[in-house]
């Protein structure tokens, strides 16, 4: 038995791992021509109109590499707009596989002037926008609004009008914890975001991370955010210690979201260095430290 040359070992190795991958990539069916694109723990939302496609976040060049051979396989229509939900890579890149002179990308101009100066890795916007933009294909229309600083640069919602389902990447999680320590998220502006969109028209929410969920787990997780934010406030006024705050926080009425047990500790400390850098709680006289 002749031995395997090293190229056709190079390439069995290349279908096994492109298979692995293949195996991760779920989509979803949602309603009226929207579907979910699961990638491990990254989702993204794409609509298929008669007239084309809008893809959100591509993820990654594997993901959307993957995306784009199922969108023609299964709709075969022609790629519209891409729209950036902020400037964080571990969502918008992968778009050069979308890139052709008929697709149009779309970001809020902040995204787009952080993907310049930082030179990221991925398509630059074509299209931005400052407070709003409605995006038409056909007779389906897609709202985009910034709401200011939540997290990263230039995050936007996505209201998908026809469907009542809106589209927010990040700043808003249902049924599982906050990352972690909060890694660049501006608590105050998730809040204040996360109450703006409480007012528009939807009834099917679906987030960059976990799970599909309604207005009603939205607000479930806006009194989590405005009961960690206000509670640790309240430890760090009377000068607590971040060990003490962490052990005298009660927001066990939340225990349901995922990584509760896990994440609460994290989830507090990044709060507290929140209030003690941006808010200067740190160094303000009238605030005992312990």
């Amino acid at each position: 038995m002749q031995p395997l040359s090293s190229k056709l070992i190079l390439l069995i190795i290349s279908l096994l791992t492109f298979s692995n991958f293949a195996s991760s990539y779920e989509i979803e069916t949602l309603e009226g021509g929207l579907y979910r694109f699961i990638d491990d723990r990254h989702r993204s939302v794409f609509m298929i109109t008669k007239q084309g496609a809008l893809i959100t976040d591509p993820l990654n060049t594997a993901a959307a590499t993957w995306l784009k051979a199922q969108i023609k396989s299964r709709f075969n229509v022609p790629i519209k707009y891409v729209v950036y939900s902020h400037n964080h890579s571990d969502h918008i890149y992968g778009a050069e596989v979308f890139n052709d002179p008929e697709t149009i990308f779309v970001a809020h101009k902040l995204a787009a002037q952080d993907i310049h100066n930082t030179s990221a890795n991925t398509v630059a916007p074509d299209l931005t926008f400052d407070d709003e933009m409605r995006l038409n294909i056909g007779t389906q229309s897609v709202r985009l609004n910034y709401h200011g600083p939540n997290d990263g640069r230039g995050s936007i919602s996505m209201l998908f009008e026809q469907q009542k389902l809106l589209f927010v990447v990040d700043w808003i999680i249902v049924g599982r914890m906050p990352w972690q320590k909060l890694w660049s998220y501006d608590i105050q502006g998730m809040i204040n975001s996360t109450q703006t969109v409480l007012t528009y028209d939807f009834t099917t929410f679906v987030g960059g991370h976990a799970d599909v969920g309604n207005k009603q787990d939205v607000a479930h997780y806006l009194r989590y955010l405005n009961q960690l934010y206000s509670q640790v406030t309240a430890g760090a006024l009377a000068g607590k210690s971040l060990a003490d705050i962490q052990k005298s926080v009660d927001l066990r009425e939340f225990s349901d979201l995922a990584n509760y047990e896990q994440w609460l500790p994290l989830n507090i400390e990044g709060v507290y260095e929140r209030l003690m850098e941006e808010s200067g709680m740190g160094w303000r006289p009238d605030i005992s430290r312990p």
